[in-house]
C-alpha cells in the first residue's frame, strides 16, 4: 500500500495524522502540496475536494479529504477502531471538540506576528482555556491512562497537537491542568512518538517570523 499525506509547511492539521501513523507503523510520505503537483496552490486549489488540505492519497488513485476522515480512515487502517458503538461515539466526541481548537489557535502560532500575535493570543485565551478544562475533566472521569483506554488513538493524538502547540503562546497554560500535563507527557514518552516529535521539522521565531526549519 502506497500512502502520500499532501499538505503545506506547517504544524497544523497533518500532525495528528502522522503521529497516528508512526504509533501504528504504517509507512508514509509527507510531501508538500507544490512538490506534489509541480505548481502553486493557488492553481492547484480548485482541483481539490473541498479545496483543502491535508489529503491522503491511497495507492495513487484513492482521494481522502477532511483531516478527520483522514484519522478515521488511519484508525481503521491500524486495527486502533473501537467496536463497541456507544464507546466509538465517546471518542468521537472527543474528536470533534478537540478539532474545535484548530481556529485560531493554529493560524496564530503558524503566522501571526508582533501586534498581531498579541492580540489574537490575548482574545483567544478565554477559550482556549474553556476548551483545557473541558478536556482535563473528560481525563478526570477516564480511569485509563488516555481519553478511552489505555491505547493512544485519534482524538489522543489530535488533543495532544492542539496541547503541545499551544506551548508556543504560553508554555505554562498547561500547568492549569495537572490530567492534561500527565497526558501530555504521556504521549511524548511513547519510543514512537518521542522519535518522530525529535526528528520533525522545527517550529522557530513564533510570534516573529514563524517557520518550520527543514533540512
Amino acid at each position: 500500500m502506497s500512502l502520500k499525506l499532501i499538505y503545506f509547511k506547517m504544524r497544523a492539521l497533518a500532525e495528528a495524522p502522522q503521529m497516528l501513523m508512526k504509533y501504528a507503523g504504517i509507512d508514509y510520505e509527507y510531501i508538500m502540496v507544490w512538490d506534489f503537483y509541480n505548481d502553486e496552490w493557488k492553481n492547484v486549489k480548485p482541483q481539490i475536494t473541498f479545496k483543502q488540505l491535508p489529503l491522503l492519497i491511497i495507492d495513487e488513485k484513492h482521494e481522502i479529504p477532511q483531516s478527520l476522515a483522514i484519522l478515521s480512515y488511519i484508525e481503521k487502517l491500524a486495527g486502533l477502531d473501537i467496536d463497541d458503538p456507544i464507546i466509538a461515539a465517546k471518542a468521537d466526541a472527543i474528536l470533534n471538540g478537540a478539532q474545535e481548537l484548530f481556529l485560531p489557535l493554529n493560524p496564530i502560532v503558524n503566522f501571526a506576528v508582533g501586534e498581531d500575535f498579541i492580540n489574537k493570543r490575548d482574545e483567544m485565551m478565554p477559550s482556549l482555556l474553556s476548551k483545557f478544562d473541558d478536556l482535563n475533566r473528560l481525563l478526570e472521569l477516564s480511569s485509563s491512562k488516555f481519553f478511552i483506554d489505555n491505547e493512544p488513538r485519534a482524538c489522543d493524538f489530535l488533543a495532544f497537537h492542539h496541547i503541545e502547540l499551544s506551548r508556543n503562546i504560553d508554555s505554562t497554560i498547561i500547568n492549569k491542568f495537572p490530567k492534561l500535563k500527565k497526558f501530555v507527557n504521556d504521549i511524548e514518552e511513547i519510543d514512537s512518538i518521542t522519535t518522530y516529535l525529535d526528528n520533525r521539522p522545527k517550529l522557530i521565531d513564533v510570534s516573529i517570523a514563524p517557520k518550520l526549519v527543514i533540512n
